[in-house]
């Protein structure tokens, strides 16, 4: 449970995150072009979404990091496939030292296509099939049969594709007062694991469904197919290949890393038990910077070019970035134009956000790492600033008009809504407005667009609210990301 935090401790807090932030930006000099170009983005924050005559309002990093408690942020910038710049914001710690480019952030679910590269690479090499049951490389645990796969196995290109109709969407980590679960005691969902089983829920290859699960399985897949460590197999198979020098799917993160951040929630406190560990390293276990991030989504575009292939061929890359169901490769979210795709990914730990895109062809792109938990509102802000300075085809704020709602009719929206089992949707109205909660997230405040349909300018959801014949309430349906869920009022 979360300690109730006052105004005054809180404006302590920013003011000790706004006296080092000038001094994060004293990083090693840069050419006066490439200067102004950082000022332009660290002063042109908005949101993916705005509000019809606010289009052109923006925001700077410093306030934005004041308003949503994020005391810490490092950006790292790719022009004409190269890192042109990579700087840290605000502070590792609050009180403590700055953030550098090499400080390290827990990457949360960018850990998955790093080592969705490993499992390619060993497919490349013939160690493994992506086409085969799982079932068949498993030697320490079995994936249990189940009627709802109507006879179908399980494949490792249905795990990295989020296809394999697998359990469990994400993982919390554990506190370092906690005991922590062995891999084997997470995929069976035993004590202490705080989890549920990892298992099947729907006929693989017919429809798109996030799973930290899947990739749970794939991480037991890939221990049992090379008898190494997973943490030593990505770093011997990706990381050192590639040159991520700062970068370790070690868990928890060894003392020798000194230069690491501290996770915060979205009120500005430390996360009990501070930067939790996560046995899902495949899922959720990478250490890293927005610097080593870089490197790996610059060697991606090279090796598709087939100009430096240091994990993949370029043909399995094109395997890797060819989108399926739900617009995923795999390991990757594929967007954009089809002249000019971009892959990229987000990522969320207890206390870190995080996200990066890059262009598949005319080598652009940028990485955004935080320790704040309302870090996911900052990064997508500073990628629209980004797009906009280096004039990315994609990454343009959408305009919405919004229309007044009786309060009688909000009222009715009011109670939680199941996403899935243990994440609901709580919707609240607070002065007139209406307020969505994730389980486990801050709230955001929603606009309307017409009596049943809401979306937010903080983040690229939208609901849209069902009535049975009688006009009572019975379910909603959240878009984001181009997909669907659907969920029964409680």
């Amino acid at each position: 449970m979360r300690m109730f935090v006052s105004r005054q401790f809180l404006f302590m807090v920013v003011a000790c995150c706004l006296a080092q932030f000038a001094v994060a930006q004293n990083a090693p000099a840069t050419s006066p072009e490439i200067e102004q170009r950082i000022q332009h983005v660290t002063s042109g924050l908005i949101g993916g979404v705005v509000i019809k005559g606010d289009e052109h309002v923006t925001h700077t990093l410093a306030d934005r990091m004041k308003e949503l408690n994020v005391p810490g942020v490092s950006i790292a910038v790719i022009h004409e496939g190269k890192i042109e710049w990579a700087r840290g914001f605000g502070v590792r710690r609050l009180g403590g030292p700055p953030v550098t480019a090499d400080t390290m952030f827990q990457a949360g679910s960018i850990s998955k296509p790093l080592a969705a590269m490993a499992a390619l690479r060993l497919a490349q090499q013939g160690n493994l099939s992506l086409d085969t049951d799982v079932n068949t490389f498993l030697t320490s645990w079995k994936l249990p049969s189940d009627p709802v796969t109507a006879g179908k196995p399980i494949t490792l290109r249905e795990l990295l594709t989020h296809t394999a109709g697998m359990t469990v969407h994400g993982f919390p980590g554990y506190a370092s007062n906690v005991p922590v679960p062995t891999l084997v005691q997470v995929l069976n969902g035993e004590k202490p694991a705080n989890t549920p089983a990892i298992r099947s829920e729907a006929a693989p290859g017919v429809n798109w469904k996030y799973s930290g699960g899947g990739y749970t399985i794939m991480q037991q897949v890939l221990i049992d197919a090379t008898k190494e460590s997973f943490q030593k197999l990505l770093h011997d198979s990706v990381l050192a290949p590639i040159g991520m020098s700062h970068s370790t799917y070690e868990q928890p993160l060894p003392p020798s890393f000194e230069n690491s951040a501290t996770p915060y929630d979205s009120d500005g406190k430390a996360i009990d038990g501070g930067a939790h560990t996560y046995p899902e390293m495949a899922a959720a276990g990478l250490w890293t910077t927005p610097t080593d991030l870089a490197r790996y989504a610059i060697e991606v575009e090279q090796s598709l070019a087939g100009e430096a292939n240091h994990v993949l061929s370029a043909e399995m890359t094109r395997q890797m970035l060819t989108p399926g169901i739900g617009h995923w490769g795999l390991g990757l979210e594929i967007g954009g134009a089809d002249s000019n795709p971009y892959f990229s990914h987000g990522g969320a730990n207890e206390g870190f956000r995080n996200i990066f895109v890059a262009y598949e062809k005319s080598g652009e792109g940028a990485v955004v790492m935080t320790n704040g938990d309302a870090g996911g509102q900052l990064g997508d802000e500073l990628i629209h600033s980004i797009a906009a300075e280096y004039e990315w085809p994609d990454y343009h704020p959408i305009v919405r008009a919004v229309v007044h709602v009786d309060p009688k009719i909000l009222a009715q929206y009011v109670g939680s809504f199941e996403l899935q089992k243990g994440i609901d949707l709580v919707v609240t109205v607070e002065n007139g407005q209406l307020m969505m909660q994730v389980t486990g997230q801050g709230k955001i405040p929603s606009h309307a667009e017409s009596e049943t349909k809401f979306f937010s300018t903080m983040l690229p959801v939208e609901i849209e609210f069902f009535k049975d014949d009688q006009g009572k309430v019975t379910h909603l349906v959240l878009s984001q990301g181009g997909h669907e869920m659907k969920a029964q009022k409680k």
